[in-house]
């Protein structure tokens, strides 16, 4: 089984890198402008877009989300985003932590604050296995583990639905999330894969007690795709090919949980690949964006690829804020959005 659970991770990253397996959607960030400000009284050298986000102080609104562990490869990749997301003053959030419970062996893979000891770091861990033995002790392991400020718990119905021997009891998961948010210190985010939180969603999520949400809407890497490079069933292999195309846009995942909880931290990821789409997704309501693929491929080559991955993502953002006449992070949420040339909302 600690096997079967090492070669998916090694399989999840060679297809992510190799295979076509991101979500291109029809509302997505590229579908939508912010407005231009020829006139921005501002100097590009003073805007600023550093934030505070759960009490923690950012040099930038970036998180590196949760990808991988459980395999020397991993490893290596782990450290990498630790060692960047320190010299750069961003979070990071390792990928599911279950292969280093369920097989301590792994936990190596995982282990990066001596490398890392000021990053914001998030541990992680599936929701469903709340229900498969994983409990608040498990969950306080996971965070002791990395020695992390946070802790995940991932939704992935339609991921685990698409997969081999997948998990896909979910009944019950809710009063789970709401015991852990209630007995563990560090705060509780919930996170989607790639198919999106909706208002209706996050409103469940908010009464358990939940310090943040990561939407994680469609439009970035589709688990469905993934799962369905994996398959080696026709059913499932027709099914991933079904559900190629499912899922919540980030944009409207934005909007939607904002409309619905307006003092929830909130999260965007899902599609944010460049400093324009970060600025995008802040000015629709989130106070954090989160990505993984675009920082995948440097991750495995160097640190320094890494660095400069973030800070080329910082710079386009810097210059968004400059080139709609904001000089800080909230500015934006005051900037009118057209999708093609009509109001967004």
């Amino acid at each position: 089984m600690d096997e079967n659970i090492s070669l998916r991770k090694d399989e999840h990253l060679r297809i992510s890198l190799d295979q076509s397996v991101q979500e291109p959607v029809e509302l997505g960030f590229s579908a939508l402008r912010l407005e231009h400000c020829a006139l921005p009284e501002v100097n590009l050298e003073d805007v600023d877009v550093s934030t505070t986000f759960l009490g923690r102080q950012l040099k930038a609104p970036i998180m590196i989300s949760g990808m991988t562990g459980g395999t020397e490869q991993a490893g290596s990749v782990n450290r990498n985003l630790a060692i960047a997301a320190e010299a750069t003053g961003i979070a990071f959030c390792v990928g599911s932590q279950r292969a280093a419970i369920v097989n301590p062996q792994l936990a190596s893979t995982y282990l990066v604050r001596d490398v890392a000891p000021d990053v914001f770091l998030f541990s992680n861990l599936g929701a469903v296995q709340l229900r498969r033995g994983f409990g608040i002790a498990e969950c306080q392991a996971a965070v002791d583990l990395i020695g992390a400020d946070a802790l995940a718990l991932h939704l992935n119905p339609l991921q685990e639905a698409l997969q081999t021997h997948g998990d896909t009891t979910f009944s019950g998961v809710a009063d789970h999330i709401a015991e852990v948010c209630h007995a563990l210190t560090v705060p509780i985010i919930i996170k989607e894969v790639g198919f999106g939180i909706s208002g209706r969603v996050a409103r469940r999520l908010l009464a358990c007690g939940v310090a943040a949400i990561d939407v994680q809407g469609a439009g970035g890497t589709s688990w469905a795709r993934v799962e369905g490079q994996r398959a080696r069933m026709d059913r499932l292999v027709r099914a991933a090919e079904a559900f190629s195309y499912w899922g919540i846009p980030t944009p409207l995942c934005i909007r939607s949980v904002r409309q619905a909880c307006p003092d929830l931290p909130l999260i965007a990821g899902g599609g944010i690949r460049t400093g324009v789409d970060a600025a995008k997704a802040i000015a629709l309501g989130a106070d954090l964006v989160a990505a993984a693929r675009p920082f995948l491929q440097p991750a495995l080559d160097s640190v320094e690829a890494v660095i400069d991955r973030i800070e080329q993502i910082v710079f386009e953002l810097r210059v968004a804020l400059f080139a709609t006449g904001c000089r800080q992070l909230h500015d934006l949420r005051y900037v009118p959005i057209t999708t093609r040339g009509t109001d967004l909302l």
